[in-house]
Formats: C-alpha cells, sequence, structure tokens
C-alpha cells in the first residue's frame, strides 16, 4: 500500500531521552517491527494505529537532555481531526515519550545491578506496540524452540500475513492484523509457516482479539497491572512469562533464559531445577525492585555484556 506525507508532529520527550537508545535498541529490539529501517539517525517503520496503516518516520532533533523527535506520518488517506489526535497519542506512547525515570534512576544508583546498567543505557525509555497483537504474536513464535526457528516463523507472518507500508522511498512489513489471521485455518498457518502447535494458539489469539472485543492497550492501561495481567492470561497461548512482557504495566518475565541471568545476578549462581527455581528468582526481583521490576529487567537484558564485564559474572547473552 502506498502512503502519503500527511503530517508531521514535535514530540517533547521526558528527559533524559536517548533517541537512539529508546527506538533501536542495544540488542537489536525493534520499536514496531522486524522490518524497520534505522539508518543515520532515522527510524522509518510501519504500523496499525486504530485499524489504519501508518508509516511513520521518527528522528531527533534534540539532545539527551533537551530532547525533541520529528515524527513524520504517512497515510493512504488524510485523517480527520480525532484520527489525528489518536495517531498523535499512539506514537507518543510508543515511543515511551511521557515516561518519567527520575525515580527510577534514583533507586538504580544504589542497587548494585542497576547503578551499573543507568550509567550505560541513560535515557532509554521504555518503548510498547500500538496494539497488544504483534506482542503476543512474538511471545507465542518464541515458545519452546530456538531463536533461529522463532526469527523463520516471524518473518513468515511478516511477508505472508502482514500489510506492506511503501511510503519516503522505503518498503517496511507490517505485523498482520488480527483479521487477517483470524480467516486462517491452523493447518495452513502451520505448513506456510513451520509453526506447529502454536499455529492453534496463534488463530485463536486472532479471532478473540478480532471478534470478542477484547480490550486495547488504552484499556488495560486504565486496570491495575494485576487486572490487566488476568485478562491477558485469558489469551489463548500466553502464560504467565508471556503475560508480563505484553502487560502494558510491565511485569518481571522469567522464563529458562532469563532465569539464568537473573539468578546469576540475584543468587550468584544459575538455577539447577529451573522448574522449581522460576518463581523464587521472580519472587526475589520483584521484592527487590517493586513497581520498577519491569524497567530494571529492561535495562539488564539490554546491558548483558557490559554487565558481565563490571560484575565479573557470565551472563548468557541469548
Amino acid at each position: 500500500m502506498k502512503l502519503f506525507p500527511s503530517f508531521t508532529s514535535e514530540i517533547i520527550p521526558e528527559r533524559p531521552y536517548s533517541f537512539e537508545l529508546t527506538v533501536r535498541k542495544p540488542t537489536g529490539w525493534a520499536l514496531f517491527t522486524p522490518s524497520e529501517i534505522f539508518a543515520e539517525g532515522t527510524l522509518w517503520t510501519a504500523t496499525h494505529i486504530d485499524n489504519r496503516l501508518v508509516g511513520i518516520k521518527l528522528r531527533s532533533k534534540g539532545t539527551l537532555d533537551e530532547p525533541t523527535v520529528i515524527a513524520e506520518i504517512f497515510l493512504e488517506k488524510k485523517p480527520n481531526a480525532s484520527q489525528l489526535r489518536s495517531i498523535n497519542r499512539s506514537v507518543t506512547r510508543s515511543i515511551g515519550a511521557s515516561e518519567d525515570l527520575t525515580e527510577f534512576y534514583a533507586m538504580a544508583e544504589n542497587d548494585d545491578i542497576l547503578k551499573h546498567a543507568v550509567v550505560d543505557l541513560r535515557g532509554m525509555h521504555n518503548t510498547m506496540a500500538s496494539t497488544i497483537f504483534p506482542d503476543a504474536i512474538l511471545a507465542i513464535t518464541l515458545q519452546m524452540t530456538t531463536i533461529t526457528r522463532s526469527n523463520q516463523m516471524m518473518d513468515c507472518l511478516l511477508r505472508t500475513y502482514g500489510d506492506v507500508a511503501e511510503f519516503d522511498g522505503k518498503i517496511v512489513h507490517a505485523w498482520p492484523r488480527p483479521d487477517s489471521l483470524a480467516s486462517v485455518t491452523p493447518e495452513v498457518l502451520a505448513k506456510m509457516c513451520n509453526m506447529g502447535y502454536r499455529a492453534k494458539h496463534l488463530v485463536r489469539l486472532a479471532k478473540k482479539i478480532d471478534s470478542e472485543g477484547f480490550p486495547n492497550i488504552e484499556e488495560l492501561e486504565s486496570l491495575t497491572p494485576m487486572e490487566a495481567k488476568k485478562l491477558l492470561l485469558e489469551l489463548p497461548g500466553i502464560g504467565d512469562y508471556s503475560a508480563d512482557i505484553i502487560n502494558p504495566h510491565g511485569g518481571f518475565p522469567i522464563d529458562v533464559w532469563s532465569a539464568d541471568v537473573f539468578g546469576q545476578l540475584l543468587f550468584g549462581k544459575e538455577p539447577v531445577d529451573k522448574d522449581k527455581e522460576i518463581q523464587l528468582i521472580k519472587n526475589e526481583g520483584i521484592r527487590r525492585w517493586g513497581k520498577w521490576s519491569w524497567m530494571a529487567f529492561y535495562y539488564v537484558v539490554q546491558d548483558l555484556e557490559n554487565l558481565s564485564d563490571r560484575l565479573g559474572v557470565k551472563l548468557r547473552l541469548s
């Protein structure tokens, strides 16, 4: 789909704000889609906002302590005033511009682990998808398999069922909308993208979000963290770890891989019996970092190589 320049907005994030660390994480995590393009300080990406395919060009014209982000929006048709406000609000939220990290940094500076990460990654804000569906896809495709196979499944979903945004001389594949996958049979999806049992979860998930009125991100944000998580756990294929990742309030997501990392950091050793020790590690992280547990997780995961050197421990990088 060809998208055309629609409007430009200036976003003033909470300081400090590192544009590059926020929209293009050290581990390579994408803002909206693995297909997006980041070059010379500019990000071209695409997502769905209010069921409209939106091309987004982001660049910084500020500094770490005086940040300004310029967002150029590309659409098939000009938006009305209500749609314009909704897109602006969604982009601002997605890039973490309104997130005040003052309290987190004050806590982290007195923490033996986080004090290093906040120096290395000062100004990195949390980001989130414009809808919960892309994060749910990510969570399901990461289950019980290798990173290589997960990437293959995600690439197939993007290129086979996603929308293609063509704008500003770039081509970006956006994640599929729920209705695009709700009409596919699990058998076809499993064969097409080598998804195995995950195909059934993904199709059921798409149908639930598409036709059963599941809350959107703003509605989940209006709930308490536990209320939002309880709803997310009702989604097909979504367990405790996945719900902590998808929850717009954040969580402390501990699985087999992150248990090794945080076992080392919190207890000085990797767990031997992961099934029994995952909950112990999770409880300790929440006890130690409280409401900032997600941000602590976020900073640690993005700074593993530096933390390994600074703390003299060997942390699993993947």
